[in-house]
């Protein structure tokens, strides 16, 4: 079966902060060694191998967005969250390299 995952680049997803408010939802997937360098701001964090075990904490009606920092553990996540029903799911395209490089703030990861 093929996934069609689908993708949101730094500037759009920047200007879902002005337009959304708090219609989405941001997940960094990364390790929390990873995470207090620095994320996505708002976002929270549960790295990827948590995922499958806090399904419960996510909505399905829902727009989630899944931060790694390149893109590619995110990616994975997106697929296999689609897999679990859940279809308002966005890859942040390069990830906090992405992020980080289009001149994007940088925040303190949220407890946990």
């Amino acid at each position: 079966m093929h996934w069609n995952i689908k993708e949101i680049d730094a500037p759009e997803l920047a200007q879902w902060y002005e337009n959304k408010a708090e219609g989405f939802r941001i997940i960094d997937v990364r390790e929390m060694n990873e995470i207090s360098g620095g994320t996505v701001p708002g976002a929270d964090p549960m790295p990827m191998a948590t995922v499958p075990v806090r399904l419960n904490e996510l909505e399905k009606d829902r727009e989630l967005v899944v931060v790694c920092r390149s893109g590619a553990r995110s990616a994975q996540v997106c697929m296999y969250l689609q897999q679990q029903g859940f279809d308002r799911v966005y890859n942040l395209r390069g990830g906090m390299i992405a992020w980080a490089s289009s001149g994007q703030q940088v925040a303190l990861p949220r407890a946990v």
